[in-house]
């Protein structure tokens, strides 16, 4: 693909411990009176089985009588945190450590490379050119185009000529997206500029680039209305939206993503049709030959599959299709049926992640036990060697072009600073760059361990602290998962993870099932009617830890984002006891309703829906928002949710929040923290991440008991 892609790192902080004893007598906080929450008549039937709704009236994000309710939610959960001793030391050392010089993998694009540098906490990293590696300018500065930072820049295309690039750009959160021009003669706008777009970037093609968008959703449609009949265009420069062409549509299914890419060559235009997040169709068309109409290579989506080349209308194409852990095919266009894929690289007993080509050969990356094998083989899949990596970590991505003999890739771990590297076709390999960062990997240890969950399933679980620590059941300890949609959770290093490790806590990940650490199969023992395995592997994870004397229940707090907040809503709702602090982040938390708003429709593959009946049954046994219960001591809970998050639409934590306030009536506090202008988590602002970890961090150290932190 013609993208270039910026990542941002998720961060983490923790705390110091203190005894039980400790935190009962040193955890005084005044009793919380929540804002009163209005409980309307309202139920909805599912296949006879009524079910009340009363916050269901939260979902309008647009009415006064909800930004009062948020208002008013965020000035109790400030008041509360305010009160907080350490909570400025926190924000002051996680400042400081993150202040550093970070710079990302360079991609080639045109006469260029192309990567972003960030001085240290600047809002948002600044795109740069270079011809050569060693001189460079600013193609773009992200933090010019709004005053408080929360514009972010997605990608940049620049065209095979080189007179144009084309950037993405998201406001506060968002993830519609908006496409601009710039001439790379002078730097400047020029008058194009595409709206309404959403998972798609720019690949140029001539004198112009393909996109893919949605119609205008409408001023109050923006952030909560169901995304249907997602389109590709072909946009020429100089030309306004309107006149943009329509290069595929589908009228009959609505509920369809379609991505489109030309090929390295610019021979071949690939089209990406999917009906969800897992199970793909393909189709091709030639773009040297007039009025061509698109191949068909493949029409249905029980697999998930890749296009890596195509040249002189051969295919190599990683699929899952009778390979769970993935295979690497070639086939014709003339021939493209699966009967005619011939294998390439057949499916081994790890991970295919990632293929393509490079100095004319496959450069295969692999995940084993959840580390990165990178191998390299000749076209026809004669093994030449593999590349030597730093230790035990991942291999973050690689750079580099077909007709090109280096590539750059990046490293890291748990305990291993973001360090990139040149590869050359000699097989040496150089540091590029190497942050100079207030971290020393000898004193801490990061280890992989296998624990059973509640079916005797072996789970792969990291644990990283300080060396020398006590296992004496009383470390605070952060323990994290995610579990779905095919996503492995790899080693990776966190700036803000130093403070937990520096001051004696303990920080593991746990690789459930769901994701895609052992392939198609670990996949589908997560999803659907097997979610609640996922669950089941975080409770034995939780409870691992305990028995080693890691931690305690009283000392372990549990944390996770998006499908992983369903998972911290899921077991907190089944097992209470689990933990002392909960932290469930833009979360899927009505499970009854997800796939009513904006892309959520497209996460039906992954767990069902409550349309049909065998999905609504299994649904509503597990959906965190109608398994909150009266009577029940839960955990120290801060729900978190962005105002602006249109893919998980805050809804769904605020009816949560709403529902645990009414329902609970202990002495742990019930809060929901709502970031005004900030979204699902892409592109946030670095002032916005800090705060908002601060926060977290602050809420987590307090309710664990902890009095004082070293720094």
């Amino acid at each position: 693909m013609k993208y270039f892609i910026t990542l941002f790192l998720v961060v983490a902080i923790i705390f110091s411990s203190c005894s039980t004893k400790e935190q009962t007598s040193e955890k005084q906080v005044e009793k919380i009176v929540y804002p009163e929450t209005k409980k309307v008549d309202s139920t909805r039937v599912y296949h006879g089985v009524k079910v009340e709704d009363p916050f269901g009236w939260l979902e309008d994000d647009y009415s006064e009588e909800t930004k009062k309710w948020v208002e008013a939610q965020n000035k109790v959960t400030e008041n509360y945190l305010s009160k907080i001793p350490y909570r400025d030391q926190i924000r002051k050392r996680m400042t400081e450590l993150w202040n550093y010089p970070k710079k990302s993998i360079p991609s080639k694009q045109g006469d260029y490379f192309i990567y972003t540098k960030n001085d240290g906490i600047q809002n948002q990293s600044v795109y740069y050119i270079s011809k050569d590696l060693k001189s460079e300018e600013i193609l773009i500065d992200p933090n010019s185009l709004s005053k408080d930072g929360t514009t972010s820049v997605t990608g940049v295309s620049i065209s095979d000529d080189s007179k144009y690039a084309a950037y993405s750009y998201q406001q506060a959160g968002s993830d519609w997206t908006e496409i601009k021009v710039l001439d790379m003669s002078t730097k400047k706008e020029v008058s194009d500029h595409i709206k309404w777009v959403k998972f798609s970037g720019a690949s140029w093609y001539k004198d112009g680039f393909f996109y893919s968008a949605y119609d205008d959703p409408g001023k109050k449609g923006e952030f909560s209305n169901k995304n249907e009949f997602h389109k590709v265009f072909y946009h020429k420069i100089g030309t306004s939206q309107e006149q943009d062409e329509l290069v595929y549509a589908d009228k009959e299914h609505p509920l369809r993503y379609h991505f489109a890419w030309v090929s390295e060559n610019d021979k071949y235009l690939i089209l990406s049709c999917s009906e969800g997040t897992s199970g793909n169709a393909y189709k091709i068309k030639k773009l040297d030959q007039p009025n061509a109409k698109f191949i068909t290579i493949i029409n249905d989506f029980e697999n998930d599959h890749g296009v890596v080349d195509v040249e002189n209308d051969e295919v190599l194409l990683t699929t899952n299709y009778n390979a769970p852990n993935y295979r690497l095919v070639k086939f014709n266009l003339s021939k493209p049926a699966k009967e005619n894929w011939q294998d390439v690289l057949p499916n081994k007993e790890y991970v295919l992640e990632h293929a393509e080509i490079i100095n004319h050969q496959i450069v295969a990356q692999y995940l084993k036990d959840v580390t990165s094998l990178v191998e390299f083989y000749s076209m026809t899949g004669e093994k030449l060697g593999e590349l030597k990596q730093p230790g035990l970590g991942i291999v973050t991505g690689i750079s580099g072009k077909k007709d090109e003999d280096f590539m750059y890739y990046g490293f890291t771990s748990y305990i291993y600073p973001h360090t990139i590297f040149k590869y050359n076709k000699d097989g040496d390999d150089e540091v590029y760059y190497k942050p100079e960062i207030d971290f020393n990997p000898d004193d801490y240890v990061s280890e992989q361990v296998f624990y059973k969950s509640k079916d005797g399933t072996k789970v792969p679980m990291f644990i990283t602290h300080k060396k020398g620590i006590k296992m004496d059941g009383t470390n605070p300890t952060m323990l994290y998962g995610y579990g779905g949609f095919q996503i492995s959770i790899k080693p990776s290093y966190s700036t803000v993870n130093t403070v937990f490790l520096e001051n004696g806590g303990v920080y593991a990940v746990a690789n459930m099932r769901g994701g895609n650490e052992y392939g198609e199969e670990w996949h589908k023992g997560g999803m659907l009617h097997n979610k609640q395995n996922v669950f089941d592997d975080f409770i034995a994870a939780a409870e691992y830890l305990v028995e080693k004397k890691y931690t305690s229940h009283e000392k372990l707090a549990i944390y996770g984002r998006s499908n992983g907040g369903l998972l911290i809503g899921a077991v907190m709702t089944q097992r209470p006891d689990i933990a002392k602090v909960a932290l469930p982040t833009v979360g899927v938390l009505d499970m009854l309703r997800y796939h009513k708003f904006t892309v959520g429709w497209g996460w039906a593959v992954e767990y069902g829906s409550s349309d049909e009946k065998e999905h609504f049954e299994n649904l509503i046994k597990y959906s965190p928002l109608h398994n909150v219960k009266e009577g029940v001591e839960y955990p120290a809970t801060m729900v978190i949710t962005g105002d602006h998050d249109d893919r998980v639409v805050p809804a769904h934590s605020f009816k949560f929040a709403a529902t645990l306030q009414d329902k609970y009536k202990g002495d742990e506090p019930m809060l929901i923290r709502i970031d005004v202008n900030a979204g699902h988590g892409s592109g946030k602002p670095t002032a916005k991440i800090i705060d908002e970890w601060t926060d977290m961090w602050s809420f987590t150290m307090w309710n664990l008991g902890v009095k004082e932190i070293k720094k």
